[in-house]
């Protein structure tokens, strides 16, 4: 057996009636398809019933898959503590997704759990579901803060667990869309919020699964997303499957954008591979990368494959040339990886003879020794996208008015606290969020007064 369908649905309280007490009335197109979602449950009768969700326990680096047997919860915390749950988990399959991850080194499993309650994000759907349908068990999984294509990944090896042992599997992605839709609403608007519940209803609505990897992490922050990761996670349980994909409704009238598609399986399509397909892409536009470098990121890429490699430092290549040889600056080396911040630790002043030097030390710092983040592992090496910033030298400000969030970088000091952040970085779009973040990066207090200093970098790629 394998996946005989997937939904994706919000998860709002309010629209259960004894939380809502009539609000929920306002969002009647939710909740009419939300019992079709049930009927079409009810009517496949599924052995399990796989909900993720993005209030379940999560962790930056691990996904948490519910253990033991079973679990029970209530939306007490919502005023409403007669609807409750206690739900049977099927612990054999989430034994065999555990099983599976770890054979291929995908940070997953049951360790971890800090609320062994059912969360509301699994309990919403549920409401809904056990209206109509009694049976059957669950799996609640969590998501994480490790990038889309690893989302997808988990997905896959729900589905291939599902395919082993013969399970009549339904899934459930639980996720409400944008929360900055309308100026009343509890989170207020942002441009970026109506954007986003447009592209991903497009989306969804044609089940074109591997556009949700061009969402931009900035954009979907931006839009105050909730349930983009649980819906990646649903793609790659449905991967090169071709699918009937239905969109039952979409509103926005609280402010919080409530989407609801169907998704039905009709058959394998190894067109709609979709992570084989963005690797492949990615590994070229890499590859292009790399071959279109500079010398500063040369030197970079270099120096930190060969410490990973070989485990020690290079020296200086005989090649380099007289610029990075006779000029001394402070460098940062940033890494990623899909998209996502993989290391980057720098220095404020040379603290070598040259740039070159600089750039090599910082290399391995910051691909083994940022706090932030594991050492680098030679099967990431393919997937690093490196730059390296060298630092103009730092010019006191009198304030903030002398900052441009685009051009300067800024460094705060507070006594021996100083911390210090790039110019032109996604998602920091205001000199206040600029100078705010490096105050907690330094460990410095948001209303405690600083010395500001701003400087430019020349970036090389």
């Amino acid at each position: 057996m394998s996946f005989q369908a997937a939904f994706m649905v919000p998860h709002p309280p309010m629209i259960v009636p004894d939380v809502g007490r009539g609000s929920e009335k306002q969002v009647q197109k939710t909740i009419d398809s939300y019992m079709k979602v049930a009927e079409e449950i009810a009517a496949i009768k599924p052995d399990t019933i796989i909900i993720s969700s993005p209030h379940a326990t999560m962790y930056g680096d691990y996904f948490h898959i519910s253990p033991g047997t079973s679990a029970k919860g209530s939306f007490s915390n919502f005023g409403a503590s007669r609807v409750s749950f206690n739900e049977k988990y099927d612990r054999q399959l989430v034994d065999k997704i555990e099983e599976l991850a770890t054979a291929t080194g995908l940070r997953a499993g049951t360790m971890g759990e800090r609320e062994p309650q059912l969360d509301h994000g699994t309990m919403v759907p549920l409401y809904f579901i056990r209206q109509k349908y009694k049976e059957g068990s669950i799996i609640r999984v969590g998501l994480s803060g490790l990038p889309l294509t690893m989302h997808y990944k988990l997905g896959q090896l729900i589905a291939q667990a599902v395919n082993e042992l013969g399970r009549k599997a339904v899934y459930v992605a639980s996720g409400d869309l944008s929360h900055k839709l309308q100026d009343y609403g509890p989170y207020g608007f942002a441009p970026e919020g109506p954007e986003y519940d447009k592209r991903i209803m497009d989306v969804c609505s044609r089940g074109a699964f591997g556009e949700l990897f061009d969402f931009d992490e900035s954009f979907c922050d931006k839009a105050a997303e909730c349930g983009h990761r649980s819906f990646v996670i649903m793609a790659g349980a449905l991967d090169g499957i071709f699918v009937k994909a239905t969109e039952y409704s979409h509103e926005d009238v609280t402010g919080v954008g409530y989407g609801i598609c169907s998704f039905y399986p009709e058959g394998e399509d190894d067109e709609r591979r979709f992570l084989d397909i963005r690797l492949n892409k990615r590994r070229k536009e890499l590859e292009k990368m790399r071959n279109d470098s500079d010398e500063y990121v040369r030197l970079a890429r270099k120096s930190l494959e060969n410490y990973i490699l070989e485990g020690s430092k290079i020296a200086i290549p005989d090649d380099t040339s007289e610029e990075l040889l006779s000029k001394r600056a402070g460098a940062f080396v940033s890494i990623h990886k899909h998209g996502q911040l993989r290391g980057c630790i720098g220095t404020i002043l040379p603290t070598t003879g040259c740039v070159a030097q600089e750039i090599i030390n910082n290399a391995i710092s910051a691909s083994t020794e940022d706090p932030r983040f594991e050492a680098i592992t030679p099967d990431e090496l393919e997937w690093l996208e490196i730059n390296v910033d060298v630092l103009g030298d730092p010019e006191s400000i009198s304030g903030p008015e002398e900052l441009d969030v685009k051009r300067y970088g800024v460094i705060v000091t507070k006594g021996y606290k100083r911390g210090l952040l790039l110019p032109d970085l996604d998602g920091v779009d205001t000199v206040e969020e600029q100078i705010a973040i490096a105050k907690r990066k330094a460990g410095i207090r948001p209303e405690e007064e600083v010395s500001l200093q701003r400087f430019e970098v020349i970036r090389h790629r």
